[in-house]
């Protein structure tokens, strides 16, 4: 299904301030958001799929209520909303961020104002309320405050409950950042995994921000112990996938890990590991643009990096 709404006049100039707020973000820079629509995809079991711009929302519905995970972009909420409405009368009652990028969390302070409650891991709402710094371009977000903050934290795993419907919440330590949160619906055998999980590209590693290579192979492993060959994963970006993609995924992650520690321990400099081209192999397959292969040898460099 594919749902789409129009901007309220009266949420205009909210939206305008959040949407300033993440302009460090170059996703937000370079979307043109009233051309955005939201696809909805039926995972089974009452719980749903949403695709619009940035990462992956899931809903699950219960009996009186919505379990949300991640929020988008500010200036998408009443097409997301909407999208909601298409498949429940329900309200969102609890609002989960996988971790603080705006392309996950952009949309929190518009749901929190209608009663919803945003939880995410202690550190999200530490990076929220400080601002942040983006390692490899240096651009900075500004600290947030209000609203845009969330409701409530945790910091090693919470559950979260509506009638008919339970999510748990658990943390993996300094992987895509320091404050990753991964959400498992288990009477649906469904996990989203946040962008530990990034399919058909490579992964970002936020390592200005306590992300790491190793953290997120640790996160790969852990999900593989959580998951069965039925299993449904909403990763952070990309199509939903099974258990073996997530080993495919996984197996990735080791040989960039240890192709670029024997870079490291040579003791190649940055411009050094660029010009070497460690993942070539890896770049054909995926199809990225030098830009994205550069990148993504950058972050694993500089998590690897004493």
């Amino acid at each position: 299904m594919i749902h789409s709404g129009m901007i309220r006049s009266g949420r205009a100039i909210l939206f305008a301030a959040f949407f300033v707020a993440f302009a460090g973000s170059a996703a937000a820079q370079q979307t043109d958001f009233s051309k955005v629509e939201i696809k909805t995809t039926d995972l089974g079991h009452h719980t749903y799929l949403l695709e619009g711009a940035g990462g992956n929302i899931t809903i699950a519905v219960g009996g009186d209520g919505v379990i949300m995970v991640d929020s988008e972009f500010a200036p998408l909420h009443d097409k997301i909303k909407a999208a909601i409405a298409a498949v429940t009368k329900e309200p969102v009652r609890y609002l989960v961020n996988t971790h603080f990028h705006g392309d996950h969390s952009g949309g929190d302070a518009l749901f929190a104002k209608e009663g919803a409650i945003v939880v995410t891991h202690a550190n999200v709402k530490k990076r929220l309320a400080e601002g942040s710094v983006n390692g490899l371009t240096g651009a900075k977000t500004a600290p947030l405050s209000g609203d845009a903050l969330p409701g409530r934290t945790y910091t090693k795993s919470m559950t979260l409950t509506v009638k008919g419907r339970k999510a748990q919440l658990g943390h993996i330590a300094n992987a895509h950042t320091d404050g990753d949160t991964y959400v498992w619906f288990a009477d649906a055998n469904i996990l989203a995994t946040g962008d530990i999980v990034t399919l058909g590209r490579y992964p970002n590693i936020d390592f200005a921000n306590g992300g790491n290579i190793k953290g997120m192979i640790k996160g790969a492993d852990f999900y593989l112990t959580l998951v069965n060959d039925k299993t449904e994963i909403v990763p952070g970006p990309g199509p939903v996938a099974n258990k073996a993609a997530l080993k495919t995924y996984r197996a990735m992650l080791v040989t960039a890990r240890d192709r670029m520690a024997k870079l490291v321990k040579s003791g190649k400099s940055e411009q050094e590991v660029i010009a070497a081209k460690p993942f070539a192999d890896y770049d054909a397959k995926l199809g990225v643009s030098e830009q994205q292969s550069t990148n993504f040898i950058r972050v694993v460099y500089h998590s690897l990096k004493p």
